[in-house]
């Protein structure tokens, strides 16, 4: 039998994977994966959505009200094609003393990792998730699915798909405020930053820039060395086409002032094509590691600030470099300011035309049809 006629047929255990939060763009997501997935008359043996939130936040009002109107939506929407769970990534552990950001990730994703045991397909959709929730549930699901240099795509069977619901002016709007002292880090993507034995490595941060993030990125610019090479990463091609122009302006004193960071440092990456921002971060930083192999290579450190298709062409230039570092070298960190409080007006988010896009990561998809 002819494989793609193979796959015109085949049973789903799906898993869908979203965020429980103030965003619209994850209603409008979802809504029109159901409405694709029962037009195609798959056959769905089951079906779980998992509404994943993380708990500490300070929103308004109108913010928790519209985060508990976009949850019974979810609810409703999935109906039609099956059940729904809730996560909530809690920072207190049973009423004891808080536990970090760090170990409430590692507790959530052992959670999800079981969940998606068995499953044909697992859907994580970024739209209205926290960026440090979705770096990680992303970067630990491909750790799972690939588990080494040399497995196929395909390996694992099951396929992995990302949606998002991208609107870099409606981003752009979201306001993250008061980031914490304590910098989280991607569980699996720390030691380049807390290995005692490579403080002394060269290191270079690359901070993918987006707007309103210039507190976040101070809190982690502590961290990172005063004698440490600084490769700002913007978009560009963009939408709109002075958002690189924009941002450099923003990050002027930090970046430019006070660490005197080159211009020909910046690295510009498409706004639109993850796979494109993450051929071009690969590059960039195979090229500093082989540059570097003379003095015994170097840290790499990646700072996700931008937009959602950015940091997810991010995440995964991170994850191939992991994949690609010898045992006993330093991969990839990955530092992040996790804010307090977000602000965010109720009528832009209403007015978002988010445009959605779709990428297949693992599966079927990367499988040899016969000939």
């Amino acid at each position: 039998m002819n494989v793609a006629r193979a796959r015109e047929h085949r049973s789903m255990r799906l898993v869908y994977i979203a965020g429980r939060g103030f965003d619209l763009r994850a209603n409008s997501v979802l809504n029109h994966f159901v409405e694709r997935l029962v037009a195609s008359a798959c056959e769905i043996e089951s079906a779980i959505l998992l509404r994943v939130g993380l708990s500490g936040y300070q929103l308004a009002d109108d913010l928790r009200e519209q985060t508990s109107e976009n949850a019974s939506t979810l609810a409703e929407t999935f109906a039609h094609i099956g059940s729904t769970e809730d996560l909530e990534i809690d920072r207190s552990a049973n009423g004891e003393d808080d536990i970090t950001t760090t170990m409430a990730l590692r507790q959530a994703i052992d959670r999800i990792l079981r969940l998606v045991d068995g499953c044909t397909d697992v859907v994580l959709d970024v739209s209205s998730l926290p960026r440090i929730v979705y770096l990680t549930i992303l970067l630990s699901l491909l750790g799972r699915l690939i588990p080494d240099a040399d497995a196929p795509l395909s390996s694992s069977g099951i396929t992995l798909h990302i949606l998002v619901g991208e609107d870099p002016t409606l981003d752009s709007k979201i306001r993250s405020e008061d980031p914490g002292n304590d910098l989280v880090l991607i569980p699996g993507y720390a030691e380049a930053l807390q290995t005692e034995a490579l403080q002394d490595s060269p290191l270079i941060w690359l901070p993918l820039l987006g707007e309103n993030r210039v507190a976040q990125l101070k809190k982690i610019e502590t961290s990172i060395p005063a004698w440490a090479e600084i490769c700002p990463v913007l978009p560009h091609p963009s939408r709109n086409p002075r958002r690189g122009d924009q941002l450099l302006m923003e990050y002027h004193e930090v970046l430019i002032e006070t660490r005197e960071t080159p211009l020909s440092n910046i690295i510009y990456v498409h706004e639109g094509h993850p796979f494109e921002t993450y051929r071009q971060l690969l590059e960039a930083m195979l090229r500093y590691r082989r540059t570097m192999a003379v003095v015994g290579g170097c840290r790499l450190v990646v700072t996700p600030l931008a937009s959602k298709l950015v940091t997810i062409g991010a995440a995964l230039a991170c994850f191939e470099m992991k994949l690609r570092t010898e045992p006993g070298h330093s991969s990839v960190a990955i530092p992040y300011a996790e804010p307090k409080r977000y602000t965010a007006d109720l009528t832009s988010l209403r007015q978002s035309q988010a445009e959605i896009s779709a990428l297949v990561l693992t599966g079927d998809a990367y499988q040899q049809a016969d000939i």
